[in-house]
């Protein structure tokens, strides 16, 4: 890793450029606003209570516009972004004319190449069909929802504020607006949740007709709300076992509605368009500049990242100065541990020759214990099997030691 570059005199290496544009390239916003705190929440998010006078949604787009010339600036010649996502925060609270405007920014700086995927993460309560309608037309091509669960006790215990059929609703008015790919997002492993709640979860994602599916384990995050109920006694802690439980069903009953794992917690259909080209940039070792307070990026091997609150970052901007926190240049090793810990989790797994030492033969090993597939080891792939994935951290430590 490299020694901290300032924000002041931020560059990037020759080494970093190279080849710019010939990799999948994306670009990312955060927007930092919710209405608001989720209890079990560790993003980069603020409540306009919080911020009070302090940044506004104003300032932010102005800072963003900013911060996208300059971006344009540091890489010469910008790639068309192939990919745009963002995310959040809650982007809905800025409706479709402020998405609009966050797409526009990204229209100038960089372009959007042909075909581009364009996404937007949006809380149920804070969308319509006219807010559909306008993403739509501003050039929006996808839709990504919270819906974390349909259990009322459930979602009280998450602080989500939607109501339990509200994320269905949106999703039909996603494809009403002429959105042809819709994700739902679930939570699984909540305390008090149980597998029926799960159950009636999974059939009203299914009843919704989305493309795309992803289903996160609940993690308590320190520093959370969740996390200092779980610390007092008052709320149990997830179990690994129910956990895995509740992997398994959910798994089992996307596969019978046709939709396919294609990275351990994402499930797409099987049309052009359903997987999610963003992510899969992350999960390949791709480009993308991240915009907006806290976001992260990567170019070439070089990582960095946003200061975090939004005032701090209007004002670095505002001066003519990227809002960079630190960076770090990831040497041979990182990138290696990258790759594996990253392609591993998707469902085309990793070349066997992408590993190094005796990661071939521990592979092999990781097979017959059945935590990898052996017909894909057979024809030079990693492939976690079912029991694979629910290890997957386990199995990737296997073959970088």
């Amino acid at each position: 890793m490299s020694s901290p570059s300032g924000p002041d005199q931020f560059t990037l290496p020759g080494s970093a450029l190279s080849g710019l544009g010939e990799r999948p390239f994306g670009v990312y916003v955060h927007v930092p606003f919710c209405a608001t705190r989720c209890g079990y929440c560790d993003f980069n998010t603020y409540t306009a209570g919080e911020l009070g006078s302090a940044a506004s949604p104003a300032s932010w787009l102005e800072g963003l516009r900013g911060e996208l010339e300059l971006a344009a600036r540091v890489l010469g010649t910008p790639p068309a972004a192939d990919t745009v996502f963002v995310g959040g925060g809650t982007p809905s609270l800025l409706g479709a004319d402020g998405l609009a405007d966050v797409l526009d920014a990204v229209r100038r700086s960089f372009g959007l190449a042909d075909g581009a995927e364009v996404t937007t993460e949006s809380n149920p309560e804070s969308t319509s069909p006219e807010f559909f309608a306008g993403i739509r037309r501003a050039g929006y091509t996808r839709v990504s929802l919270g819906m974390q669960s349909s259990a009322p006790h459930v979602l009280r215990v998450l602080d989500r504020v939607h109501t339990p059929g509200r994320p269905v609703a949106a999703a039909k008015e996603a494809r009403q607006a002429g959105f042809e790919h819709v994700n739902l997002d679930l939570i699984y492993g909540t305390p008090g949740e149980r597998t029926d709640d799960l159950r009636a979860s999974l059939e009203a994602v299914l009843s919704a007709g989305v493309d795309h599916v992803s289903a996160y384990a609940l993690i308590v995050e320190d520093g959370t709300a969740m996390a200092r109920k779980v610390r007092k006694g008052e709320l149990p802690a997830p179990d690994d076992d129910v956990l895995a439980e509740r992997y398994e069903l959910i798994d089992a009953t996307l596969a019978t509605s046709g939709l396919r794992w294609y990275e351990v917690s994402n499930w797409a259909a099987e049309t052009p368009g359903a997987v999610c080209a963003h992510n899969m940039g992350y999960w390949r070792g791709g480009d993308w500049w991240g915009a907006g307070p806290g976001a992260h990026s990567h170019v070439g091997g070089v990582r960095w990242w946003n200061v975090k609150h939004p005032a701090r970052y209007a004002g670095l901007v505002a001066e003519g100065t990227l809002p960079v926190a630190d960076r770090e240049v990831l040497g041979e090793q990182d990138r290696y541990l990258e790759r594996v810990m990253l392609e591993l989790r998707l469902a085309e797994g990793l070349p066997l020759s992408a590993l190094a030492g005796d990661g071939v033969e521990e592979a092999k090993t990781a097979a017959a214990d059945g935590v990898l597939d052996a017909g894909a080891i057979a024809e030079g792939r990693a492939v976690l099997t079912d029991r694979g994935r629910l290890l997957a951290d386990a199995v990737v430590r296997r073959l970088v030691i």
